[in-house]
């Protein structure tokens, strides 16, 4: 064979290996360029996602309530027309004290002070044109007369009389619903802390009424002849 021949045939097949190889990298190039591509794209997506996930951490406060609000279960109608929650219910004290079929009281009482106060008789305050029956005793009328025939004394003048020094134009504290009250009212009054018909009581200068707890008080200034149960003061 001739050289020539020979470096020819050498030189083709280098070319022919050489188109070959380049070739195999032209199509291996695009399949790492397809890879490239859809890795870019993967990046890209996940790139676009990440803002979203973002946005719900810095979510405004307007935007959160409508999503708490969308969420919110529904409220049950409530059964009281133009009650916006639900019914409240009663007291539990006003049940007690209010029975079936009664209103309750208009007003609860309180203690009210009222100042120079007058005694009527044993058992009656007055104040200006008002007045006020101490509860729990009969007034002692002023006309009243007590002991034996020959030997009677004024009893119901000195029970005013003895009241009127008690008091001696200090203030007093009484149980009224409202200082504007009409004609006479029958409650309780204390000076200090001294209840005056328990006072009147004790010292036999009122009797009680039927059923009052100052019975056993007015009984024992009775045993023990105290005020209309005893004797003339006067001549002691």
């Amino acid at each position: 064979m001739r050289p020539a021949a020979f470096i020819t045939g050498i030189t083709g097949m280098a070319v022919v290996a050489g188109l070959l190889l380049a070739g195999e990298a032209r199509l291996g190039g695009g399949t790492a360029g397809e890879e490239t591509a859809s890795a870019e794209e993967t990046a890209t997506a996940a790139a676009d996602a990440a803002p979203k996930a973002d946005e719900r951490a810095t979510i405004s406060d307007d935007r959160a309530e409508m999503i708490a609000r969308s969420v919110e279960p529904a409220a049950p109608p409530s059964p009281y027309p133009g009650d916006g929650g639900a019914p409240k219910p009663a007291d539990a004290s006003q049940q007690a004290e209010t029975p079936a079929g009664e209103t309750p009281s208009p007003a609860a009482k309180k203690a009210v002070e009222l100042a120079r106060p007058m005694a009527d008789n044993a058992g009656i305050l007055s104040f200006g044109e008002r007045r006020l029956q101490l509860a729990g005793i009969v007034p002692t009328p002023v006309d009243r007369m007590c002991g034996p025939a020959g030997r009677q004394w004024p009893c119901g003048m000195m029970a005013k009389t003895a009241l009127r020094l008690l008091l001696r134009n200090r203030s007093v504290s009484c149980d009224l619903e409202t200082v504007e009250w009409k004609e006479t009212v029958t409650t309780a009054c204390r000076l200090g802390t001294e209840d005056l018909g328990s006072w009147l009581a004790e010292n036999g200068w009122a009797e009680p009424t039927a059923g009052s707890p100052l019975t056993s008080a007015a009984e024992r200034a009775r045993q023990a002849g105290k005020g209309l149960y005893g004797d003339d003061p006067r001549r002691n």
